[in-house]
């Protein structure tokens, strides 16, 4: 063994990782287990902690070494575990000279609110570099009141635009053909730079590396997307039809208390605007069943959201409790009720997205051919490859059918 990386959560967790990675292998570190860490839950947390045991047990001559959201803000807790030798925070984590030797202390957690640049990770392309994640932002000063995530990373702050427009470059010539921009509020990009915005930054992109085939946006907050990425939708065909939404709950009151910055008749309007100018577009969501006070009711409408927003790909979160947040002192939904709403919020999703994949069979897709077989769309959705086509590969395929979770090509 000589580098192993365990990576929880977000996709600038996952660009992370790997910079980590390749920070630890040139400093000639073996038997090294990474594990990078997720607080948005604290299911993430317990998922982690298990994991570390499990790869302790596989192999008791690594040293792990855990950081990440969870080391920054539940330290005691993986402090706590014997498996770990050592504890690094958010803010350490990409300086390369961190891996040239053992560290003398154990844990090693500085202030993330502390003013000070810190270092960003590369951009990552996958494996066959078909595509790339490319952080642009990170930290969050939004707070609410079941989140701990700004805790873990500090208050916004973005990558230049022209530091980005010469990363995608480098990636393009290098031979990525999608580009994924990431951050903790993507749609902060730029508030710490004077002028730039995510629109601005994404048509420098588009302008700046005429040769990238597509460029592609992670997981926003609809209220703060900025009228030029709105029209950027409308009038840049490399900018991929696909947006995963920050929506949380469809109730007024709920999103209230959640201190989120959109109602549920923003979420709606967001959506058919985007729908209008791209008729294309593909919706993705996040959602929490189960936040404390949410009676029936108010579930329901985040239920109905699924089919007033046209949401196709869900990701649902049981409502969990995390320590030192106002969510946590507000009166709690029961466990069973958490699960039995999450389980039909599921439900509601994989029915809308076997709807999205009827509506796909018998059109010609372009589709980015990735490793193992599968490809993907202009709208994210997943496509079984015919023989023969090579990972890296940009091909108009007719759509033949799906298997409920897959489209398949003629």
């Amino acid at each position: 063994m000589s580098v192993e990386v365990l990576s929880f959560g977000c996709r600038l967790n996952a660009a992370e990782s790997e910079t980590m990675r390749r920070q630890a292998e040139a400093a000639g570190r073996t038997d090294l287990l990474l594990v990078n860490t997720c607080a948005v839950t604290a299911e993430a947390g317990r998922q982690a902690r298990k994991a570390i045991r499990a790869a302790a047990r596989a192999n008791p001559a690594a040293r792990v070494v855990v950081t990440g959201c969870g080391a920054q803000v539940e330290t005691e807790a993986y402090a706590a575990m014997p498996e770990v030798a050592e504890i690094l925070g958010n803010r350490r984590k990409l300086d390369a000279g961190i891996w040239a030797d053992p560290a003398p202390e154990r844990v090693r957690i500085d202030d993330v609110m502390a003013p000070g640049a810190d270092p960003l990770p590369d951009a990552v392309p996958m494996r066959a570099r078909t595509r790339a994640f490319l952080p642009v932002q990170n930290g969050c000063d939004h707070r609410c009141t079941f989140c701990v995530i700004p805790f873990g990373r500090g208050n916004s702050r973005s990558v230049p635009v022209a530091s980005a427009v010469a990363q995608v470059r480098t990636l393009v010539a290098a031979g990525t053909r999608e580009v994924v921009l990431t951050g903790v509020d993507l749609t902060a990009y730029g508030r710490d730079l004077g002028g730039a915005t995510l629109g601005t930054l994404v048509r420098a992109i588009l302008r700046g590396v005429p040769d990238l085939d597509r460029l592609r946006l992670s997981s926003i907050d609809s209220v703060e997307a900025d009228p030029e990425l709105v029209a950027a939708f409308a009038e840049e065909a490399r900018l991929m039809p696909h947006l995963h939404l920050s929506l949380q709950a469809g109730d007024d009151l709920i999103l209230k208390r959640m201190k989120r910055r959109h109602g549920r008749d923003d979420a709606i309007r967001f959506c058919a605007e985007i729908r209008r100018l791209r008729p294309d577009a593909v919706f993705g969501a996040d959602l929490i069943a189960g936040f404390p006070t949410e009676t029936e009711a108010q579930f329901t409408r985040s239920l109905d959201l699924v089919e007033e927003c046209g949401l196709t790909q869900l990701h649902v979160f049981p409502y969990s409790p995390r320590p030192g947040t106002p969510a946590a002192r507000m009166p709690q939904v029961a466990p069973s009720e958490i699960r039995e709403r999450a389980a039909r919020l599921r439900e509601a999703g994989a029915a809308a997205f076997t709807r999205r994949l009827d509506r796909e069979v018998g059109e010609t897709r372009r589709v980015l051919a990735e490793r193992g077989g599968i490809g993907r769309t202009e709208g994210f959705l997943p496509v079984r490859l015919p023989v023969g086509v090579e990972a890296g590969a940009l091909v108009d395929l007719l759509v033949a059918g799906h298997d409920g979770r897959v489209l398949h090509a003629a």
